[in-house]
């Protein structure tokens, strides 16, 4: 099994503090990563179809409990997107959280396992490889070290992520994160957004007086 780290910088991990939910990328697309690898859109969709979600371990340690669950992953233009839980009333997933919070728990790696054909060398950098398939996704690990030294955790309460949108892109990403919708939700849902507020506020309605009136009198007459 082979790990790989992403700097949380990268992983755009947003953690919302009174829930223990956490949410970003375990891995990106289209990069050369630190391991002189490549990874190419769709090396993940097979996996998850086949296997299902990854284990979620602490700094890649299997031979104990898990601290939490991957509650969704998938695929989309940036790379593979992650939303997670930690365990309530855990020891370790209390501490793991309360590092996430401080900022200094700020990394995740996957453990994952390749096979031949699903990679080839890469012509840009020695030892490199281009992989357009992960065989076998394992599992995703919040780690202590990430690839890079400047890397840091972005803890972001939900006011504070409300206050800091401003695409269609942002928006998308809190409803996934916040209201725990799946990402085909998400975008119908932005999309009719578009739509509704695109028309404006109505026109009030024109109230004629004196049938309102008349109306009026007839119930108070019952």
């Amino acid at each position: 099994m082979e790990h790989k780290t992403l700097l949380l910088t990268d992983c755009e991990i947003k953690v919302v503090p009174d829930s223990g939910v956490f949410s970003g990328y375990a891995s990106t697309f289209n990069n050369v990563d630190s391991y002189g690898d490549t990874i190419l859109p769709g090396a993940y969709k097979d996996t998850l179809r086949k296997n299902g979600m990854p284990k979620m371990f602490l700094l890649h340690r299997s031979y104990e409990l898990p601290v939490g669950k991957w509650l969704d992953a998938g695929e989309d233009s940036k790379g593979l997107y992650v939303k997670g839980e930690l365990t309530p009333n855990m020891s370790v997933a209390n501490d793991v959280k309360a590092a996430m919070i401080h900022e200094t728990l700020d990394g995740l790696s996957i453990g994952y396992a390749l096979k031949k054909g699903d990679y080839t060398p890469s012509d840009k950098v020695e030892g490199g490889r281009i992989i357009k398939c992960v065989s076998l996704l394992f599992e995703i690990s919040p780690v202590t070290y990430p690839a890079d030294k400047h890397a840091r955790v972005d803890v972001v309460a939900l006011k504070s992520e409300i206050d800091a949108l401003e695409t269609i892109r942002d928006f998308e990403r809190f409803l996934r994160d916040a209201g725990g919708l799946s990402k085909g939700m998400t975008e119908a849902l932005v999309s009719r957004a578009k739509i509704v507020f695109g028309q404006g506020e109505p026109e009030p309605a024109v109230v004629d007086v004196k049938a309102a009136q008349a109306i009026i009198n007839r119930i108070i007459s019952l």
